[in-house]
């Protein structure tokens, strides 16, 4: 059986103009660099920990109410995501892509929380995007 490489890069790449930490997927410029070379146990395991990392930041904005109208509405707008992938990794993904079409997160069985609630989907995307960063800097720091 031969096995997909997987990668967590979404496209759009902030460490090519200057970032130590990729914006879309959260990785370290070293660990884009290196992914390529690592052998799949590695690769799950950064995949489970930018995961861990998504999860518990977006957690404090934000809490699935329908995993499966969730995956439902990813696939349905085509938002590439992972089956494994946990709901709020995936949501994540869904405010990257979607946050100028979405009005009503509820549809996408999604609720705000805590400092999130009431905002629009791209203000909550602004708030959550510096907090990503701030946790897979303090993520790279801690494994060095």
């Amino acid at each position: 059986m031969t096995r997909r490489i997987i990668s967590p890069c979404v496209g759009l790449c902030s460490t090519t103009v200057g970032d130590d930490v990729c914006r879309g997927c959260q990785r370290h410029a070293d660990e884009i660099r290196d992914w390529p070379a690592y052998d799949f146990d590695e690769r799950d395991l950064r995949l489970v920990e930018l995961d861990t990392l998504r999860v518990a930041v977006a957690g404090e904005l934000l809490r699935v109410v329908d995993a499966d109208m969730l995956k439902a509405q990813l696939e349905r707008h085509g938002i590439r995501h992972r089956d494994d992938q946990p709901p709020l990794s995936q949501a994540v993904e869904l405010l990257r892509v979607g946050r100028h079409r979405i009005s009503d997160l509820s549809r996408y069985g999604l609720e705000t929380v805590g400092e999130g609630a009431g905002l629009s989907p791209a203000d909550l995307h602004a708030m959550l995007v510096p907090r990503l960063m701030e946790a897979a800097e303090a993520r790279r720091l801690s494994s060095t």
